[in-house]
């Protein structure tokens, strides 16, 4: 048995949402948790994202945007992180809990954003949102897995 819960954070584009909860879940829950990230799609790895994680002292300027495809093995969690992610959600394997856990997108509030940190400032919030979301983890997947949240 394995010592670590494997967590896969699906988003449109594995580009920001998903990247941030990977780095995250790494840094604050690595030792319950086995992240990775993935996205319907690949839309490459945010500057913007990556930026904002730094700041906090998480270095994810090494991670790849990915799809499901490119990842092996299954997953005791899914965590969609984005409403197109969780509607268009591919099918897991029942042993497989797959929970919505939505947060704003970054990039489309940043672009109606008057300056480039007033932009930031929207990828900081989403961060902090996310990170209390993985605070909160494994004790809410456990309850997920019992079904009693989701």
């Amino acid at each position: 048995m394995r010592d670590r819960q494997s967590i896969l954070f699906l988003c449109t584009g594995n580009s920001c949402r998903s990247q941030m909860a990977e780095g995250l879940c790494r840094a604050l829950r690595g030792d319950a948790l086995e992240p990775v990230s993935a996205g319907i799609e690949k839309h490459g790895l945010n500057p913007d994202a990556v930026a904002v994680m730094a700041e906090i002292g998480i270095d994810i300027s090494g991670h790849q945007s990915k799809t499901l495809d490119d990842l092996p093995g299954e997953f005791d969690y899914v965590v969609t992180v984005c409403g197109h992610a969780n509607e268009t959600c591919p099918y897991f394997p029942a042993k497989t809990a797959v929970v919505h856990r939505g947060f704003d997108d970054p990039p489309a509030l940043a672009r109606e954003a008057a300056t480039h940190e007033e932009g930031l400032s929207h990828y900081r919030r989403v961060r902090d949102e996310i990170r209390e979301y993985i605070l909160t983890l494994p004790a809410a997947l456990d309850q997920v897995g019992k079904g009693n949240l989701g």
